[in-house]
């Protein structure tokens, strides 16, 4: 008879990817339950890794064990140090490539993958959940589970929220939309808010096929990674600049622009501008949305479904739930899903264990993020901002108590220095 899973993951975007690796890594049997044909989520139409402040926290993550994501993100990068508005040295990952690399990975480590299969209950016992449940009524029971399932859809609330469904890569009318498991488990979910007082944000790019792009674009694209575009004055409205997620792009440089970003597609670096009116600008004649569709229409909308947790990832209310990535809080990228992700699917072993759990320090970069932005939850205040390494206010927070670096060694001693250095590499079963 096969051994039931120790630890089931729900969600396979960046964070629930993370969270499957530092779990196998500590030697749980784990089960990765994706509702897609895709791993990674927005991760396939993201692409941006080690700009600013994400570069310190790469690092850490290195030194604390959790390398293996970042090395293949590293692998696949089409360009390395590029310098873009308010930002330096990114990493642009190719976001064609990287999703089948990072399935062989997760196969080949012997995490189990459950694709095309949506969540849609949770039998709870107590203070602990018991089983997921799938829409033909198939059981996956497991003994420490951790949701990463994100905080966009289903399609109402982009409707209710934004300008409707844009047809994303997340792709709710095919696979069904995302289902809250604490919700379903009967815990209160928080939501972000935007400067208006509405909930939600836009995603904050779109992707536009190279190919549909003038020769000369398509050329500086290749060369330098960036094109940076001058917008006529009547196409420049500042105030979409408040719609987005991603605030450490929410600079007048991307009111100002269009700041185009090679990562395969070409990353458009706006939550969404009509087709008709990109098309009049020199070398966007023919342009071509490739995600989401309906680009010229408006994007996805993120930040609906924030689970209440610790400092350790534990959601509260249930002993056996862990969450990571946007589901754990009002966090903005891929650096920011593994980190959060690792320490979720590492804790994970640790209840298994009946261990203590593990608190990154506010000494570190990934420690401070995780703990700021739990505390920040509780004001009006902080359900406004949003919290990435990359930019905005927790990019100049790093700045000012000093934990931004780009020296890995010096990066490798301060995890050392905390008795952290490979701490998600050792097997703890």
């Amino acid at each position: 008879m096969k051994e039931k899973d120790q630890v089931v993951i729900i969600g396979g975007g960046w964070a629930g990817c993370g969270a499957a690796v530092a779990a196998r890594k500590a030697g749980a049997r784990v089960r990765l339950i994706e509702r897609t044909d895709l791993l990674l989520g927005l991760g396939n139409v993201g692409g941006i890794m080690r700009n600013n402040g994400r570069f310190t926290a790469a690092e850490e993550n290195i030194a604390l064990g959790a390398d293996e994501l970042f090395t293949l993100t590293d692998r696949l990068a089409r360009h390395k140090n590029v310098d873009f508005p308010g930002h330096r040295h990114a990493s642009l990952y190719d976001v064609v490539k990287m999703e089948p690399c990072v399935r062989r990975f997760l196969e080949e480590a012997g995490i189990r993958l459950e694709m095309m299969s949506r969540v849609v209950d949770v039998e709870r016992e107590g203070e602990a959940v018991k089983a997921v449940v799938l829409p033909e009524g198939k059981r996956i029971e497991g003994e420490v589970f951790v949701e990463a399932t994100g905080s966009t859809g289903p399609m109402g609330n982009c409707l209710t929220y934004g300008n409707g469904c844009c047809m994303c890569v997340l792709r709710c009318p095919a696979f069904g939309p995302r289902v809250s498991i604490t919700h379903k488990a009967g815990l209160e979910d928080l939501m972000g808010m935007r400067k208006d007082g509405g909930f939600g944000a836009f995603s904050g790019s779109c992707k536009l096929d190279p190919l549909s792009l003038s020769l000369q674009l398509q050329k500086e694209l290749k060369e330098k990674g960036v094109a940076v575009v001058r917008l006529p004055g009547e196409q420049i409205h500042r105030e979409k600049l408040d719609l987005k997620v991603c605030q450490q792009y929410a600079l007048p440089a991307f009111a100002e622009n269009l700041i185009l970003l090679d990562t395969g597609h070409v990353k458009l670096m706006t939550p969404f501008v009509p087709l008709e009116q990109l098309r009049r600008i020199e070398g966007f004649e023919n342009a071509r949305y490739i995600d989401p569709y309906g680009g010229g229409k408006g994007n996805s909308i993120r930040y609906l479904s924030v689970a209440r947790r610790d400092d350790k990832m534990k959601v509260e209310g249930l002993e056996n739930l862990f969450c990571a990535g946007e589901k754990a809080g009002l966090f903005v990228g891929h650096t920011e899903a593994i980190t959060t992700g690792s320490l979720a699917g590492f804790n994970a072993v640790r209840r298994l264990q009946g261990k203590a759990l593990l608190q990154l320090p506010r000494e570190l970069a990934a420690g401070d993020l995780i703990a700021y932005a739990n505390s920040r939850l509780s004001s009006e205040e902080g359900i406004r901002d949003r919290y990435t390494f990359a930019g905005a206010a927790y990019f100049k927070r790093m700045e000012e108590k000093g934990l931004y670096s780009v020296d890995p060694l010096a990066i490798r001693k301060r995890v050392r220095d905390c008795g952290l250095e490979g701490v998600y590499g050792k097997s703890l079963l």
